[in-house]
């Protein structure tokens, strides 16, 4: 796996780049829409190729361990020829569903006994058995397994987690570095910082994680409740010190908002369930603003969703129409909202692309983060 970075903005932190994997090139900034379980929720693989234009998108090791387990994904040959899906795969490591299994869930240096969400049954995940069931899941990225630290928690709990984090990357490297790849492609290994939202940890966590001179490096923790000047404030700090040459991945981020002002801090991969999670709720984003299809003002808006876009579902449908199936509950109205979403996600970040090359990506992020934002 290659990074190669091709621009940068005058007047801020963010930059243009291409990663290189086995399964295809992917053009930074790029958003990754999130399939847990092998699916992207309400999409067709064909529309995610075809109409979002996604590039990568994201499988989950906690959900597909649990189902439909490793075996079937084994004798398919992977994730990829599973889910007819042929472009770059990363895997989420389970850290954070573990984390959100607070109650059923106990940690000690070894690793984590859980108890299935499915059926209670106990089940044990180790640094080195994450690493094996990601490369059998078939992901070209493979996340390090860590503790994600719930937002607010106390500095020692949070340094505690960090350096228990810091320990099991420790095995996760050397468990990669010992093992071959599965399904013939290179597969390697993203570590995570940690630290919560304080600014030695996360400083002493990104120095270790550079150290380690992984192809690529995320920052986790974040987006777990706290407020959104502390996310910048230490995702600015973090890619101070993570190296320029290697992509970095913000973890479960976020609004168009957020994405727009953490490329401009130096943020080039972003994953998050919110487009596909509103859209199911009738929340639309569009190159206008936000709608909440569900309002009286759309019952007769026979105008597309959004023509700014682009795209067959987004300029077909009408608001009208959209809106009559999301009240009625019609599963056709969940596709298209997603769909839609998915799309306009994938634009934002490929005309931020556009304006990083071109040099202007500073005073068209400062107009865009007003428009994304506002209410319609």
């Amino acid at each position: 796996m290659k990074f190669d970075l091709t621009a940068t903005d005058p007047k801020s932190f963010a930059r243009a780049g291409v990663l290189h994997t086995d399964h295809g090139e992917i053009q930074t900034p790029i958003f990754m829409p999130v399939g847990t379980a092998g699916s992207v929720k309400a999409v067709h693989q064909r529309e995610l190729e075809l109409d979002i234009q996604a590039q990568i998108i994201l499988g989950n090791t906690y959900h597909l361990y649990l189902r439909p387990g490793l075996g079937v994904l084994e004798k398919a040959g992977g994730l990829h020829k599973f889910n007819g899906w042929n472009r770059p795969i990363l895997t989420d490591s389970g850290g954070y569903q573990v984390y959100s299994l607070a109650a059923n869930r106990k940690i000690v240096d070894e690793g984590v006994t859980f108890k299935s969400h499915i059926d209670g049954s106990k089940h044990h995940f180790t640094p080195e058995n994450v690493m094996d069931i990601q490369r059998s899941i078939g992901a070209d990225i493979i996340m390090a397994f860590d503790e994600c630290t719930p937002y607010p928690c106390d500095y020692k709990y949070a340094k505690d987690s960090m350096q228990l984090t810091h320990k099991w990357l420790k095995r996760c490297v050397d468990r990669i570095h010992s093992t071959e790849p599965k399904y013939g492609y290179e597969q390697v290994l993203f570590p995570i910082v940690q630290g919560s939202v304080y600014k030695d940890l996360r400083e002493q966590s990104a120095e270790f994680i550079a150290s380690q001179n992984q192809p690529g490096n995320a920052i986790g923790g974040l987006s777990v409740g706290e407020p959104h000047e502390d996310m910048y404030a230490m995702t600015s700090l973090v890619c101070g010190i993570l190296p320029k040459d290697k992509p970095r991945y913000l973890m479960g981020v976020g609004t168009p908002e957020n994405i727009l002002e953490c490329i401009a801090l130096g943020i080039d991969m972003f994953d998050c369930v919110m487009p596909t999670r509103n859209a199911r709720n009738g929340m639309l984003f569009t190159t206008e603003g936000i709608i909440n299809i569900r309002n009286e003002k759309w019952k007769d808006d026979l105008s597309p969703i959004d023509a700014g876009l682009g795209g067959y579902v987004s300029t077909f449908h009408s608001k009208a129409y959209l809106r009559h199936l999301i009240i009625n509950k019609e599963i056709l109205g969940a596709q298209i909202a997603s769909i839609h979403n998915l799309t306009f996600y994938l634009w934002l970040v490929k005309e931020a692309r556009k304006r990083i090359e071109d040099g202007t990506f500073a005073e068209w992020k400062n107009k865009m983060v007003k428009i994304v934002s506002q209410r319609l």
